[in-house]
């Protein structure tokens, strides 16, 4: 089968033949459908913490047919349509028992997105709803994710929300934010690349990031500043920044992935007894409804999706993300031609 095969730090993907997998005990083979380009798949081909050794197929915001099932296989059948959670773990201890195989002893994220096929664990996969189609379904992990900060943070009916940061995960919580309820939801960004977009979403407000951003930011959310502030870029000093435009005794969630060290004003966050609350991954059960969210509404989460992509063409848009552009969330097709 072709796939964009990942060689070395610092080089581009390869497009390449490569065995194609079997289905094993408990598992499913899939028709890969859509993929996603994500951002931290850019941090993992770039950066030595992520532990790539070179020869791996990455890619991990995918849907895909059945085409094949293992020994064991119970729910799943030759040509459902499923989303594919990237999270693996054992599946019978109790984090696993939970929905939550992020926190199994065993948990693996695996990747294998960019190819025409894929094989993982039955339990990884969710069944689309009639009416969901495969190029939708590659959102709900990122959707996932998104959803995690969100019930994290314990957002309420009215809040105040800020989210750094206009990449496809600072898109979808603003979804979610204006979804579950909040008054006001805006967004920040060094650019305005992604404002319409932003609004299509369910923002309320839009501001570039910069100088008297505090007073710009208090201004959009109704002339007071936000209560929860959502940090979703990953850059070092931007937790600290988040703590300086939030309101005393708001809270501060991290989504963002920052491999560097980072540093931050204790004292101002504990003048302020900010909380400042880690988010990471999702469970399967937010990962369904992520699925469930796909199937229209009044924002809907398919805005996300600026481009589609063949298998070929990949590597080529996939560097281009590297930089700063109106693209948000890009599909691979592997099926499409080149």
């Amino acid at each position: 089968m072709k796939a964009a095969v990942f060689d070395r730090l610092g080089q581009p993907l390869r497009v390449a033949d490569v065995d194609t997998p079997e289905a094993g005990p408990g598992q499913v083979l899939l028709k890969v459908c859509r993929c996603g380009i994500c951002g931290s798949d850019l941090h993992m081909t770039e950066d030595a913490t992520f532990g790539l050794q070179g020869g791996e197929v990455i890619g991990h915001e995918f849907s895909g047919e059945v085409i094949d099932v293992g020994r064991g296989v119970q729910h799943l059948k030759p040509g459902d349509h499923v989303s594919a959670a990237p999270l693996r773990g054992c599946g019978s201890c109790p984090a696993c028992q939970r929905g939550e195989p992020a926190w199994c002893s065993r948990f693996e994220l695996i990747g294998g997105g960019y190819a025409e096929y894929a094989a993982l664990d039955e339990i990884q996969c969710r069944k689309l709803p009639w009416g969901i189609t495969t190029t939708d379904g590659a959102l709900a992990e990122p959707l996932a994710v998104a959803l995690h900060g969100i019930l994290r943070a314990g957002l309420r009916p009215g809040a105040r929300v800020l989210i750094m940061g206009a990449g496809a995960i600072g898109l979808a919580v603003a979804f979610w934010a204006r979804r579950m309820g909040a008054a006001h939801v805006v967004v920040a960004d060094l650019h305005d690349h992604q404002r319409d977009r932003a609004m299509d979403l369910g923002a309320t407000g839009f501001v570039l990031s910069g100088e008297d951003m505090a007073p710009r930011v208090a201004d959009a959310c109704g002339g007071t500043p936000p209560e929860i502030v959502f940090e979703c870029v990953g850059k070092p000093g931007l937790i600290d920044h988040c703590i300086d435009l939030v309101a005393p005794r708001g809270k501060v969630v991290v989504l963002g992935l920052c491999t560097a060290p980072d540093h931050l004003d204790s004292f101002r966050a504990i003048s302020k007894e900010v909380d400042i609350v880690m988010s990471v991954f999702f469970t399967m059960p937010e990962f369904e409804t992520a699925i469930r969210a796909l199937d229209g509404g009044t924002y809907a989460p398919q805005h996300l999706i600026s481009s589609q992509v063949s298998l070929q063409g990949m590597p080529e848009a996939f560097e281009a993300l590297r930089r700063r552009t109106t693209q948000c969330k890009v599909l691979v097709d592997p099926g499409a031609l080149a």
